[in-house]
């Protein structure tokens, strides 16, 4: 299996550090091979032609700029996930990660 890098957009903030966080928890209970690392809506241009995204989450309040990414990423897509706004609030790392394999 070969490891799957995560990219999560988010606004800015201290939520999403802790989200990545608990994924992490999550991914490595699990067995799963998954780096996990969330940049702010203004620097995932600059971060998504740096390194290789096999998931872009998007965080419910950045959820608008899904067709977007998809424009500008249609030649070499990753999977775009939006996060269920609950599962965000309540961190619910099982969930997303049950989503994303």
């Amino acid at each position: 299996m070969t490891s799957k890098n995560v990219l999560l957009i988010c606004t800015a903030g201290m939520s999403s550090s802790f989200l990545v966080s608990k994924m992490q928890e999550t991914v490595k209970m699990r067995g799963l091979d998954m780096k996990i690392s969330a940049v702010s809506a203004s620097e995932a241009e600059r971060k998504l032609n740096t390194i290789p995204v096999d998931y872009l989450l998007l965080s419910p309040q950045v959820r608008y700029l899904k067709p977007s990414f998809e424009k500008s990423l249609e030649n070499n897509q990753p999977v775009i996930y939006v996060i269920d706004q609950t599962d965000y609030a309540m961190m619910n790392t099982g969930k997303i990660v049950d989503d994303l394999v």
